[in-house]
Formats: C-alpha cells, sequence, structure tokens
C-alpha cells in the first residue's frame, strides 16, 4: 500500500500576481488563511496557480517561498508539469532540491502522446526525484487521457504514489487494476464523496480558496464514516462550484477573491477577466454562502 501525501482537502492555491511579477506578501497572506482554516496540503505553481506564463525562474521562486514559508507546516505539492519531457525534469529536479514534499506532473499536452509515451514520460521523471509524484489527469485542458491500463505500469514504479483524476468515468476501472498502488485525489470539486466512495482520499481544490473549511470537513466526515453528513455538504456546494467554472479556471476563482477583498490581481493573458454578465452571476451566487471568515484587505 501506498502512503497517502495528505488526507483532506489541498488548495491548488492562486498565484497573485502585481506590476513586479508574483505578490509574494499576498502569497503568504493566503497561505495564513489556508493554515489557519483547515487545509491540509499546498499545490503550488500548477493549473490554477498559472504556471504555464512563469518564466522558470520566477516559477521556481514561487515554489521556494511557499515551501520557505510553509516550513513542514503541512505537505507543498509543486507543479513541475510540461509537455517537454526534458524541461519537466529540469523542473522536477529544481523542486525537488528547494524542499518541495511532493510533485504534482500533468499529462504532456499538445503533443499528443500515445499511451506509451506518457508512460516513459511519467517514468523519465520519477527517475530524477526521490519525492513522491502525484499524476494529473485532465483530459479537458490536455485533450489526452492516461487509461486505466497505463495506470497500473504507472503505480508499479515506487514513487508515482497518486493521481488527481478528473476524468471520474474512469475510476472504477482504474480502482480494480491499481487497488492500494495508486491513491486517488479528486481533481473535480463537485464529485468528491463519488471518488470518495471508491476509496479515495481527498481532493485537490479550487473551491477550497473560498470554502477551507468546508472542504476538508467534507472529505473528513466521510473517512470517519458519516456519508450523509458528507454528501449534504457536497450537494450544498454544487451552485458555488458551478459559479467558479462559469468560465475558465482560474478566472473565476480569482475573481470571486477579489470580490472578497484580497486584491490578488488578474490573470496572465491569454487568460482574461470575466464579462460583467459573469461577474454579476458569480456575485450573485457567493451571495448565498458564509466568507465572513475572509479578512478584508
Amino acid at each position: 500500500m501506498k502512503k497517502p501525501i495528505f488526507v483532506g482537502s489541498a488548495v491548488a492555491l492562486i498565484t497573485p500576481f502585481n506590476e513586479g511579477g508574483v505578490d509574494t506578501k499576498k502569497l503568504k497572506a493566503l497561505i495564513d488563511f489556508h493554515l489557519a482554516h483547515k487545509t491540509d496540503a499546498i499545490v503550488v505553481a500548477a493549473t490554477t496557480g498559472e504556471a504555464a506564463t512563469m518564466p522558470d525562474e520566477e516559477h521556481l521562486a514561487t515554489i521556494r517561498t511557499v515551501v520557505e514559508y510553509v516550513d513542514k507546516r503541512v505537505p507543498v505539492i509543486a507543479g513541475t508539469g510540461s509537455n517537454d519531457t526534458v524541461h519537466g525534469i529540469k523542473l522536477a529536479r529544481e523542486a525537488t532540491a528547494i524542499g518541495a514534499d511532493a510533485l504534482l506532473v500533468v499529462t504532456p499536452y499538445y503533443n499528443k502522446a500515445s499511451q506509451e509515451g506518457i508512460y516513459r514520460h511519467f517514468k523519465a521523471t520519477a527517475e530524477v526525484t526521490d519525492l513522491p509524484i502525484i499524476v494529473y489527469n485532465v483530459p479537458s485542458r490536455t485533450n489526452l487521457n492516461i487509461a486505466p491500463a497505463t495506470y497500473k505500469r504507472l503505480s508499479e514504479i515506487e514513487n508515482i504514489v497518486a493521481v488527481k483524476e478528473c476524468n471520474m468515468n474512469q475510476v472504477p476501472e482504474i480502482v480494480n487494476l491499481c487497488g492500494d498502488d495508486l491513491v486517488l485525489y479528486s481533481g473535480e470539486d463537485g464529485l468528491v464523496v463519488p471518488l470518495l466512495s471508491m476509496g479515495g482520499k481527498g481532493v485537490i481544490s479550487v473551491a477550497s480558496h473560498l470554502i477551507p473549511e468546508t472542504m476538508h470537513d467534507m472529505v473528513m466526515k466521510f473517512l470517519s464514516g458519516d456519508v450523509a453528513g458528507s454528501a449534504k455538504i457536497q450537494a450544498e456546494i454544487v451552485p458555488l462550484v458551478k459559479a467558479l467554472f462559469s468560465d475558465v479556471n482560474p478566472i473565476p476563482v480569482k475573481e470571486a477573491l477579489n470580490i472578497l477583498g484580497w486584491d490578488i490581481g488578474s490573470c496572465r493573458m491569454p487568460l482574461c477577466d470575466m464579462s460583467e454578465e459573469g461577474k454579476a452571476h458569480l456575485a450573485s451566487v457567493m451571495k448565498k454562502y458564509d466568507f465572513s471568515f475572509h479578512p478584508k484587505f
């Protein structure tokens, strides 16, 4: 059995930008907020963190800031994925040297690798680090799916320990083939409980930016046997989750944080601000939830 990197809810942390680059002060404030509100792990410089628009120097400096500031209070999982295997290997080596606790590595996008190519990509990455690796399968972004049979092969590599899965339809087959050799994390905030019912250990979450304790509690209730309580939470957050994915992530979650007074800036191009209609819809949905625990800046 492979050991989970975390159990509960990890935040897929946004990167706050200002005119000078990464707003380190706001980044640390976000970390403080999550550590105070039950977030179980922090994922830095991945998809929601807009790593695709971050030059390597900035990408790695952001990982370093988070690793040093968190200082082992919760696991820090560094996004090091790339569609260029050599580039991904470089990032994995650097994040390992910085002191990350684990790596999140996305399926190589755009190139349309075969299943054999996917396997070799992750195997090559795993060989350059002793850190545990979470494979990230998100076909809606990469136009590429990791087949269950490929997961079986990857699960046989010692430090490939988990998957952040967004293709929920294939989870039962993954469980059947891999068993305890691959830890499951949900990549879909709206489908956490179904994944937990198949043996999952938690979620890597966007919604946790707004409701960190709720996401943590939903997982822990399920794992402690309160399935009904967990399912109730899942149902209650559906409108919020839909609103947070009403435009391309992380556009809505950044807008939501700005509505709450965080002043964390906009996304980098080619991502742009929501339409006025989209902003109004998001704000109207948010009014149905209690965000009084968020600080005002």
